[in-house]
């Protein structure tokens, strides 16, 4: 079921007296940053896992036929790698609007390579919001995202950016790749797009 959380979003005045703020991306907010931003840098936050968890009725699916798509899901011990846009808060509504199907603004402390570390905004979808679909095994989530299509565009499509996006930051991702795996052996058209994406 889809759910708006924009009104819900603008209740959180947290970084709003902030000239600018770190937003960290850990899904399609790596490889299409529709938004202006000041700086890119490549950071990590920690407790959380990436999981294709969350419907998506709204970009990579509908209301009928949902897609998956990544939220965060708390894991200790668990290091969620990622990229950071330094943003001002003129970029919220924005944000808000694009991440408006269940996803709730949150701060959290957020890593940089070079070791600095500072306070940094996230959206997450949390288990209790209406569009959570929750786990399942790869292999189901693939067939899931492999049928999935939305204004966005196809699921696939989603699901083989991320994947390239992280090995473009060098990292590893076992969620990821394997259903990326499961969904190469059950589309050919995506097995070749992705061939072409990486020659």
């Amino acid at each position: 079921m889809s759910v708006n959380t924009i009104a819900l979003n603008r209740q959180m005045r947290h970084f709003d007296d902030h000239a600018s703020v770190w937003l960290f991306g850990y899904g399609s907010i790596i490889f299409k940053a529709d938004f202006p931003y000041l700086e890119r840098r490549p950071a990590h936050i920690r407790g959380w896992a990436r999981r294709f968890w969350q419907g998506s009725h709204d970009h990579r699916g509908t209301p009928e036929a949902p897609g998956r798509v990544v939220t965060l899901i708390a894991q200790e011990g668990a290091v969620c790698a990622g990229m950071a846009y330094l943003i001002t808060p003129e970029v919220f509504a924005h944000l808000d609007h694009r991440e408006k199907n269940g996803y709730l603004r949150l701060a959290t402390p957020m890593f940089f390579e070079d070791g600095q570390q500072t306070e940094g905004l996230i959206y997450i979808a949390a288990e209790d919001n209406q569009a959570f679909v929750g786990p399942a095994s790869e292999s189901d989530i693939a067939r899931q995202i492999a049928h999935a299509v939305g204004p966005s565009g196809r699921n696939s499509e989603y699901l083989l950016k991320l994947a390239q996006a992280l090995r473009d930051l060098e990292v590893d991702d076992d969620h990821v790749f394997a259903i990326e795996r499961h969904l190469l052996q059950l589309d050919p058209q995506a097995a070749m797009l992705s061939s072409a994406r990486r020659a």
